[in-house]
């Protein structure tokens, strides 16, 4: 009896903090969180504490709320460890480095057209100095006018997208659930399988042959079976 009770107090204890930690690396208030289990706020404050636990149910629907993926809740990583520790001046720094990328990327595509500031100013309507100012990185770019020097410069929008950055792998990540949840269902239920992880490899490999290669394996295909 008293291991028993030790284990529901140790697991609960550890359910209270992956559950606290997932509410702050989310930003949510208690609140908001207790009213997605369907608890008041004072049993919800009360799993948060580790002194009772949720049932199954209640830690869907939380980690539906949070957008975070249920298996989680029985892991050792905290969330907030993933976060940067400087919450408030790591962002200014991504976004400082981000304009800095956009206005190369701009200043790039300029010169790839042979295009000088006065003329881009005039194609545009905006003054050369603050395209100077954006292409070096020292005035934010407000987004309409992104668009108008992006059309402009024959860029896609897409392409000034993070790609690298934690909000890049993010879209990234968003995207490639999307494009799965895109496919039909017989599909996506095959993917899903590890077992049939060595055909999909399969299939990554074949794509990479020439169609000349493509011919050949087919042929010898055709041999084996007749």
């Amino acid at each position: 009896m008293a291991t028993y009770q030790q284990h529901i107090r140790v697991r609960s204890r550890k359910l209270g903090l992956l559950i606290y930690d997932a509410r702050i690396s989310r930003s949510r208030k208690v609140e908001s969180c207790a009213k997605a289990m369907g608890l008041s706020v004072e049993a919800y404050q009360s799993i948060e504490a580790g002194e009772s636990a949720p049932t199954l149910p209640q830690l869907e629907s939380l980690a539906f709320f949070l957008d975070i993926p249920l298996e989680h809740f029985w892991g050792n990583q905290a969330l907030s460890t993933l976060v940067s520790p400087d919450p408030v001046e790591q962002p200014a720094q991504l976004k400082e480095l981000r304009q800095r990328i956009i206005g190369t990327r701009l200043r790039m595509a300029r010169s790839t057209l042979n295009l000088s500031l006065s003329e881009l100013s005039l194609k545009t309507n905006i003054p050369v100095d603050k395209i100077q100012r954006y292409e070096m990185g020292q005035e934010a770019i407000p987004l309409p006018d992104l668009e108008l020097l992006a059309s402009t410069l024959e860029i896609r929008n897409e392409d000034l997208f993070d790609q690298r950055g934690m909000i890049g792998k993010w879209r990234s990540d968003k995207v490639t659930a999307q494009n799965i949840m895109d496919l039909p269902p017989e599909v996506r239920a095959f993917i899903s399988k590890p077992v049939n992880l060595p055909y999909l490899e399969l299939a990554m490999r074949l794509s990479d042959l020439s169609a000349e290669k493509l011919r050949g394996v087919a042929e010898g295909l055709l041999e084996i079976t007749y």
